[in-house]
C-alpha cells in the first residue's frame, strides 16, 4: 500500500491523558448520578456530549450540553500527568524523517487538544478538532477533512487509532487503520514504533 500521509488520533494514541479523563468523568457521574462504568465503556473517541447522549439521553439536550461543557472545563486545567505515550515522539520523528505529511484528528476541541499536545511536547503541522467539523467520530468527516487539507487522497492515508469509534471513522473514510492499545484495526501493533515498519 502506498502511504501518503499519517493521521493520528490524540488521546490514548499519542497522548496519555487517562488520569485526567477518569477524574473528569468521575465528577460528572457523581454529579448527575450516572454509572461511571457505562460512561467509560463508550467515551473513547467521542466528544463529551456524544458520550452523554449515548449513556443518558433522558437528561435532555440542555443538561447534556451543560454537563459536557463542565467536563471540558475540568479537563482544560488538569494536565499534571498528561504525557506522550511511549514511542509517540519517536514515531513522529520517523514520520517526519520520511517527509510524510501528518495530522492529529481528535474528538477534543481545539483548546483541549492544544493543551494536551503541548503538555506532551507534540506540535502537529495540522490539527483537526471538533471545532472544525459537524459530525464527530465514528463519522469520517474529521479524517476526510484532514486528507483534504493535506492534499492526499483518502485511500493513501494511514490512520492510527485506539478506540472503536475512531477505527470506524477511518474505515468509513476509506483509509487503512492501524489499531493500538489493544484495539484491532486493519493492522495492529503493540508499540507505536512498530508503525514505522509499515511506512518503509
Amino acid at each position: 500500500m502506498k502511504i501518503g500521509a499519517v493521521l493520528f488520533d490524540m488521546d490514548g494514541t499519542l497522548v496519555d491523558s487517562h488520569g485526567a479523563i477518569i477524574r473528569s468523568w468521575t465528577r460528572i457521574s457523581e454529579e448527575y448520578g450516572l454509572p461511571l462504568d457505562d460512561i467509560l465503556a463508550v467515551h473513547a473517541g467521542r466528544p463529551a456530549w456524544s458520550t452523554l447522549e449515548s449513556v443518558a439521553p433522558w437528561l435532555g439536550a440542555e443538561k447534556i450540553a451543560r454537563a459536557g461543557a463542565r467536563q471540558l472545563e475540568w479537563e482544560y486545567d488538569d494536565l499534571e500527568d498528561v504525557v506522550a505515550i511511549d514511542g509517540a515522539l519517536e514515531l513522529i520523528e520517523g514520520v517526519t524523517a520520511r517527509n510524510l505529511p501528518w495530522a492529529v484528528v481528535t474528538s477534543a476541541d481545539e483548546r483541549l487538544a492544544r493543551a494536551r499536545l503541548g503538555a506532551a511536547g507534540i506540535e502537529p503541522p495540522l490539527l483537526i478538532s471538533t471545532d472544525d467539523i459537524t459530525n464527530p467520530k465514528p463519522d469520517p468527516e474529521g479524517y476526510l477533512l484532514a486528507a483534504e487539507r493535506l492534499g492526499v487522497p483518502p485511500a493513501d492515508c494511514l490512520v492510527v487509532e485506539d478506540a472503536p469509534a475512531g477505527v470506524a471513522a477511518g474505515r468509513a473514510a476509506g483509509m487503512r487503520v492501524v489499531g493500538v492499545a489493544g484495539i484491532t484495526g486493519d493492522s495492529t501493533v503493540t508499540n507505536l514504533v512498530e508503525i514505522l515498519a509499515l511506512l518503509s
